[in-house]
């Protein structure tokens, strides 16, 4: 029968805070800290610098600026407004979208392309 080093009373034991003693708070708070900054590092910071780019596109579109949309269609601005604008398509045909649907320039990657 072949054993496991893992299921050794011993080593179980020899892990635990010695008998008399309880482990420092501080000690087992550490590891959720670390945790919470490297999520914050690795996640919500690219994710807040991404969203303000895209902001800072959008905010800055203005008429004539040759798009592409979320859907692949590529057209000029005629139009802004608010939450929308105006997409000539084609000579004399024109769509409304609303501003989140643009991706970025025509013949330039999307704004918020992934980084990797």
């Amino acid at each position: 029968m072949t054993s496991f080093p893992l299921a050794d009373p011993g080593l179980i034991l020899a892990m635990a805070a010695p008998p008399g003693q309880a482990a420092s708070p501080l000690v087992q708070f550490i590891p959720f800290v670390l945790v919470l900054a490297i999520f914050y590092f690795v996640i919500l910071l690219p994710m807040k610098r991404r969203q303000k780019k895209v902001e800072t596109f959008l905010g800055g579109l203005k008429v004539g600026d040759k798009v592409v949309t979320t859907g692949g269609v590529h057209g000029s601005v005629t139009r802004l407004d608010e939450q929308t604008l105006q997409l000539e398509i084609a000579p004399n045909v024109r769509v409304k979208l609303s501003r989140t649907a643009v991706v970025g320039y025509e013949g330039q990657p999307p704004v918020a392309a992934d980084a990797g």
